[in-house]
């Protein structure tokens, strides 16, 4: 039995998603690859980014699959926990600005 809705077995599946619709799966999964690719990044800098930006959308698929992928690039703990931190901050930061936006509206009302 299932305990949760995640299921790590089901980060095996992703590319099966191609197959209810075979050309939007293709062209996904060439973007995807060529994304990941060295450019003025370099892998082992993509995926860090990534591995970040998993924390910040909170998929554990991607954290998963991130996560390894980090390890076999030779990205440290250390380094991961720190790009963590980058991506909580990001999104702390995130929720604190949009309280500007209810200042206002609060302004706006005792006017």
């Amino acid at each position: 039995m299932q305990k949760t809705y995640y299921d790590p077995a089901d980060l095996k599946k992703f590319s099966k998603i191609s197959e209810w619709n075979e050309e939007l799966g293709e062209k996904f999964f060439d973007y995807y690859g060529k994304v990941f690719e060295a450019g003025a990044l370099s892998e082992r800098e993509k995926s860090l980014i990534a591995l970040a930006v998993s924390h910040t959308v909170q998929c554990p698929y991607c954290i998963d699959a991130y996560t390894g992928d980090a390890l076999q690039r030779g990205i440290t703990k250390e380094e991961m926990m720190e790009a963590l931190h980058v991506s909580a901050a990001i999104r702390g930061g995130a929720s604190l600005v949009h309280g500007v936006q209810m200042m206002n509206k609060v302004n706006k009302l005792e006017m």
